[in-house]
């Protein structure tokens, strides 16, 4: 038993440099796209989609969008909650748009919007 606790710990220790180091690299992940690890957002690519619906109460569109390059997402219809709801009053159901999305804690959201011309 006292062999395996040993082992254990000398695992931890030995890990722990490069949890530190990966656990800095996903904190920087998301500032705004600092990390080198991914394109900044200002610098990705947009998505094209169709809007579905339009809950303004909510601030919420949901789109039939192609593929989310930066997410690494294939495309689908889903629900997107919106950086600036005053955005969607201008939207309706069959407006084609592009996009820029990025996970914020977890929730999709739309960070860039524009007519698709």
């Amino acid at each position: 038993m006292r062999k395996a606790i040993a082992f254990l710990v000398a695992a931890l220790l030995s890990a722990s440099p490069v949890f530190a180091q990966d656990h800095s690299a996903h904190a920087m992940h998301g500032m705004s796209g600092m990390s080198g690890m991914s394109e900044p957002a200002n610098t990705a690519p947009l998505s094209e989609g169709t809007v579905k619906k339009v809950d303004k109460a909510k601030g919420r569109i949901t789109l039939a969008h192609g593929p989310l390059l930066n997410l690494d997402m294939p495309g689908m219809t889903m629900s997107f909650a919106v950086a600036k709801p005053a955005v969607i009053g201008k939207l309706k159901e069959g407006d084609k748009v592009r996009f820029l999305a990025e996970d914020r804690n977890g929730d999709l959201t739309i960070t860039r919007l524009e007519a698709a011309k």
